[in-house]
């Protein structure tokens, strides 16, 4: 919710009048009558991205000694203060001091709370509650929008302050909120605290299992980890790139790629850049922003059609497919109309039409997929190594985006305006083929089996049909200890007991 806040506040803000009489400079021949240097709207836009770059880069070896929780209230720290530093300042100097603040604890807000909720969550609701990323962002865009839209028509700093202001309230809660949840039971098993690890799982699952069924996990999941210490003496940043067979390397291009297609789809762009995209295109101010708020309820409405077909209709690999070849196909239709009918009430109609589009399909596909698979796809043993740099390149990209497209769109650079979707458009293209030959389907699979079936060298198309062992495993040891039974009886087939606890 928090990065959801600081996208749409930092999108408005740069079309916002009361804005732009502080950091900005008349100019009676643009729509609202003030302009922004583009340097500033560079930095501003690029260094909270630039913050999260360097903060997730650290992730790994912070989360390796002291854990996700203390990592979320660091993160939640540092939001605060970089928000208070904006709002405290007329300065460009002190504007930047504070993004970059910001950009810091935003970048350990979204590694953590993604590796935290892809350790906690079970199998089969894995995808769900790390798709709820997405819908927190949306919900976060949304209250962002539709507050900068009520103070838009301020002339004073109140018009930026108090939507700045609004980014106190999620530090605050989460911090509290954090007192009454468990660490990983994943991240103690993994630092040998086996009690500490069952008692936080026990606290997650509560009387949501049978005894059986939580043995089953937990057993499964101590072997799982067991195995992956016997394949590798040590953990750091460089067993990314190494391992048995290979399949760390594998595993972290795949986590790598994954997490770049979220820039290279386009969202980036839009996100940052929606509102002032659209006044630079020809809409007034007041439509702008409306325009905005839509968009951002439209991204709300496909996060739940997302999430919805991810645990009921298709798996995670069709999802990112379907995505690249729709988003794809919003972008171009935008550029072509703007090449062909530029200036025209087609070539306007047509641009909130496909962005508003494309914002709903990208957070119904890519948006939502994009965080469960890349946590699921890597091992537990570096899942914070590896889940922090791939979102540390994300960011990188991400910044380069926000720093890049202002030469694109900008009628006294580039003057691309839409057009700019030509290149969106090939690049969507581009993640489409990468997700059809190299993305496997983990839908419906614990953690540990994927770890197998990475281990094992499972080619990608081959991934949903291939039984794995380390269940049947656990299984067997469950039944061999006769737990949640005082009489013998006949074994259950192994699949059916797992299917039944994950239903």
């Amino acid at each position: 919710m928090q990065y959801g806040l600081d996208s749409a506040c930092l999108a408005s803000l740069q079309a916002m009048p009361g804005f732009l009489r502080v950091f900005g400079y008349p100019n009676p021949n643009l729509t609202g009558g003030y302009g922004i240097d583009g340097t500033f709207q560079q930095l501003i836009g690029s260094l909270l991205t630039l913050g999260a770059f360097l903060s997730s880069i650290f992730a790994g070896a912070f989360a390796h000694f002291f854990g996700r929780k203390p990592a979320l209230w660091l993160a939640c720290l540092l939001t605060a203060l970089g928000a208070a530093i904006q709002i405290g300042t007329t300065s460009w100097g002190v504007v930047y001091l504070g993004r970059l603040v910001l950009g810091v604890g935003n970048g350990f807000l979204v590694t953590f709370s993604n590796i935290y909720c892809a350790e906690a969550a079970p199998a089969h609701l894995r995808a769900v509650l790390v798709a709820l990323f997405s819908e927190w962002v949306n919900i976060g865009s949304i209250v962002g929008a539709a507050v900068t839209n009520a103070t838009s028509r301020f002339l004073d700093k109140s018009s930026y302050q108090i939507p700045l202001g609004i980014q106190f309230i999620v530090p605050a809660v989460l911090s509290a909120g954090l007192f009454f949840v468990p660490e990983s039971p994943r991240y103690l098993v993994n630092k040998g605290r086996l009690d500490e690890g069952r008692k936080a799982l026990e606290v997650l699952r509560s009387d949501s299992l049978d005894e059986e069924q939580f043995e089953l996990e937990w057993v499964e999941m101590v072997k799982g980890i067991e195995e992956e210490r016997k394949l590798a003496s040590s953990v750091g940043p460089l067993d990314m790139f190494r391992g048995n067979n290979r399949s760390n390397l594998r595993r972290t291009l795949l986590c790598f790629g994954v997490i770049a297609t979220q820039t290279e789809s386009g969202a980036w762009f839009l996100i940052s850049y929606t509102t002032y995209f659209l006044v630079v295109a020809g809409l007034g101010v007041d439509e702008a922003f409306k325009y905005s708020v839509m968009q951002t309820c439209l991204g709300f409405i496909g996060v739940n059609v997302g999430i919805y077909l991810m645990r009921h209709v298709v798996g995670r690999r069709s999802i990112m497919m379907i995505g690249s070849l729709t988003q794809g196909l919003c972008m171009l239709i935008v550029a072509v109309t703007a090449t062909t009918s530029a200036g025209t009430l087609v070539a306007r109609n047509c641009l909130i039409a496909f962005t508003s589009l494309y914002m709903f399909s990208y957070n119904a596909f890519v948006g939502a997929a994009s965080y469960p698979v890349a946590t699921e796809v890597v091992s537990t043993r570096l899942r914070t190594w590896t889940v922090g740099s791939a979102i540390s390149l994300g960011y990188f990209l991400a910044w380069l985006t926000g720093f890049c497209s202002p030469y694109f769109i900008n009628p006294e650079n580039l003057n691309w305006g839409a057009r700019y979707g030509y290149i969106w458009a090939g690049s969507n293209l581009a993640c489409g083929i990468f997700f059809f030959l190299f993305l496997p389907e983990l839908k419906g699979r614990t953690l540990e089996e994927i770890d197998e079936l990475f281990e094992r060298r499972v080619p990608a198309w081959k991934f949903k049909t291939t039984k794995t062992n380390i269940s049947e495993a656990a299984l067997k040891e469950v039944r061999n200890r006769g737990v949640g039974s005082t009489e013998p009886k006949e074994l259950a087939e192994p699949v059916e007991l797992i299917e039944t606890a994950h239903k």
